[in-house]
């Protein structure tokens, strides 16, 4: 294993601490902070069914942050999983106030920094 390449363990710890993405505010609350979490190519496929560039996800989570935010969330199922060298699969399910969802993200770990290529949402009935 090389210095930037991390066992599964390692990539699970680090990964369930950035889960829900955009929701732990001890990784950044700015704008700045988020676009340092993103991959240039990342883009979302929201729990609408809809797809979001990275453009459009920043100028939401800009306006979201611009107030004093409080959420309630219960993160639970969570999995990772390496795809290859590098790149893992984080899967959960989010409950929000009774909100639920499946979640999928797709991450990066390059030179001791993690980015988010891609992430899904979907509502669970």
């Amino acid at each position: 294993m090389n210095n930037s390449e991390l066992s599964i363990e390692q990539a699970t710890e680090a990964l369930a601490a950035r889960e829900p993405i955009f929701h732990r505010p001890v990784f950044g609350i700015f704008r700045a902070d988020f676009e340092a979490m993103m991959a240039p190519e990342f883009w979302e496929i929201g729990a609408s069914g809809r797809r979001y560039s990275r453009s459009f996800v920043l100028d939401t989570l800009e306006q979201r942050y611009s107030k004093p935010v409080a959420e309630s969330f219960l993160l639970t199922d969570f999995a990772c999983q390496e795809l290859s060298s590098n790149l893992y699969l984080a899967t959960y399910q989010l409950d929000q106030s009774g909100r639920l969802s499946q979640r999928s993200t797709i991450w990066r770990h390059s030179d001791g920094v993690w980015q988010i290529v891609f992430h899904q949402g979907t509502l669970i009935a």
